[in-house]
């Protein structure tokens, strides 16, 4: 069971429901304990880092997360999920994130379009194992801060928008995207897929 955690923030269910379409038992889940009990946890966030630093303490979900990638359970994170896994966010000075992965989430450069919303080639960065961007592929952004990893070893994946930025990230078992894999089509859900596979095995 793959547990989406429910924490009263955005549109959980499109996450839900495309891990439902890939095969996945994938459940919205706001208690706690039965997000333990999963094989796999999903953190979505859509919205401000503060609202949703506060929301996930507020439900008790942020151990949840934090255990699960000490324990080495499969763990996927997207847009502003992605973004609380670091120590601090410029749009929500004084909220603390996670502090799972060191770095700070910092607003998108000048001279773009703030917030991007858009589709764009995201590339892999290394092969390492639980690696979920396996090719240059096009996927969906909405988005007007982005994190900015400490460790370059932590980068696995970058596309272009003001300059070279992260896609995604990943240490060990650990995985997460700033654009949204269900709303990115055939190679998103091929991406969930594989998050699938990963949890069932």
């Amino acid at each position: 069971m793959i547990a989406v955690l429910d924490y009263g923030i955005g549109n959980l269910r499109s996450a839900e429901k495309a891990l439902q379409f890939v095969g996945a038992d994938a459940r919205l889940v706001t208690d706690a304990n039965t997000a333990r009990r999963a094989d796999g946890v999903v953190l979505p966030g859509v919205g401000a880092f503060g609202a949703c630093a506060l929301a996930l303490g507020a439900h008790g979900l942020d151990e949840v997360v934090v255990e699960a990638v000490s324990a080495g359970k499969p763990t996927l994170a997207v847009c502003v999920g992605m973004q609380l896994l670091f120590d601090s966010s410029e749009e929500s000075p004084g909220v603390a994130g996670l502090g799972i992965l060191p770095g700070r989430v910092r607003r998108l450069p000048p001279g773009v379009r703030r917030p991007q919303m858009q589709w764009n080639l995201v590339t892999p960065v290394g092969s390492a194992p639980g690696q979920l961007v396996e090719k240059e592929e096009w996927f969906y952004f909405v988005h007007g801060y982005v994190a900015q990893p400490d460790e370059a070893s932590d980068v696995a994946a970058t596309c272009d928008y003001g300059g070279t930025m992260a896609a995604a990230v990943s240490r060990g078992t650990l995985f997460a995207t700033q654009f949204h894999p269900e709303k990115s089509g055939n190679a998103g859900l091929a991406l969930l897929e594989r998050f699938a596979r990963t949890c069932a095995s």
